[in-house]
């Protein structure tokens, strides 16, 4: 009885509460009126400034890139002290470093998000994880290159080589993979999970034949934004790769990613046109990761 008086005054408390909100309105109708076309005409200013702001990058880098753009300069090999030619090497550096980081970071990630969504006990140790997660994400990517020097390049005796870069950069795509893959995996319906273990289905046989397929849209989403987070890092494979321009073979070998590529171009003033061309093929490479993510995002829709 209590219950159902409790019930009965919360809802009409509520309704006093719309009641009232709704007369403040009604005395300012021409004011709430205003307001609602002021606001609405302040959001679609932001969403078309952001708009513009994007397409402006795009054109300017097209423009200025796309007459240097040919199948010599994608598969040639820079030359003389101007960089003239092509930039082959830096692409296939840019590739190897970003799978060989992500092959090192895949595994740790998505056992990491398996473990704290299925099997650990949540509490304050579990947050704590969480939260480390969080702070490794916001890490600059200047200080998660200066650390990769010292432990991967220095400490561990690695030197400035492929290894020595997908660690450090493995260590920057850590976060959103885990982070992605624990939302992929909260996400699937317990019902799901009912229905296998109503069958006789182990933990495990769950997670790996139920919970991880019924995800596997969303991590491979978060791992295609991942990598391409870390193409377009600078710093951390400025520190830990080097600047060699070589096509690398082992791990070991040196490199020159095409940020890095770009940067010295750009920052020397040694070569603009080749600097352009560069950015805009290293604009194209994350653009279409991105549409990749999206795809992968709304096909498991």
């Amino acid at each position: 009885m209590s219950d159902s008086v409790d019930t009965t005054v919360d809802t009409t408390s509520s309704r006093e509460r719309i009641k009232r909100a709704l007369s403040h309105g009604k005395k300012g109708r021409i004011n709430k009126d205003l307001s609602n076309k002021i606001m609405l005409g302040v959001f679609r200013a932001a969403a078309y400034i952001t708009t513009l702001v994007l397409v402006a990058i795009i054109a300017y880098v097209v423009i200025n890139g796309l007459p240097h753009i040919s199948l010599d300069f994608i598969f040639g090999w820079p030359q003389g002290v101007n960089a003239e030619g092509g930039i082959w090497p830096t692409i296939v550096s840019t590739v190897y470093v970003t799978a060989l980081a992500m092959l090192i970071c895949t595994p740790i990630a998505v056992l990491a998000a398996v473990y704290l969504a299925e099997y650990a006990k949540q509490g304050k140790v579990v947050e704590l994880i969480r939260y480390a997660a969080d702070a490794l994400a916001s890490v600059p990517s200047i200080v998660m290159g200066l650390f990769g020097y010292a432990l991967f390049v220095e400490a561990m005796g690695l030197g400035l080589s492929m290894v020595s870069a997908a660690l450090a950069l493995a260590l920057l795509m850590l976060p959103i993979v885990m982070r992605t893959t624990e939302e992929a995996i909260r996400a699937v319906p317990r019902y799901i999970r009912w229905g296998a273990y109503g069958l006789g289905a182990t933990k495990w046989q769950v997670v790996s034949k139920i919970v991880l397929p019924s995800a596997f849209g969303r991590i491979a989403t978060g791992i295609v934004l991942a990598i391409g987070r870390a193409i377009g890092e600078t710093a951390v494979v400025l520190y830990t790769m080097g600047q060699a321009i070589n096509l690398p073979i082992s791990p070991l070998d040196s490199g020159r990613p095409m940020t890095v590529h770009l940067y010295l171009l750009a920052n020397d003033g040694i070569n603009m046109n080749a600097a352009y061309g560069t950015a805009l093929l290293l604009m194209v490479i994350i653009l279409a990761f991105n549409l990749f993510a999206r795809f992968l995002s709304r096909k498991r829709r």
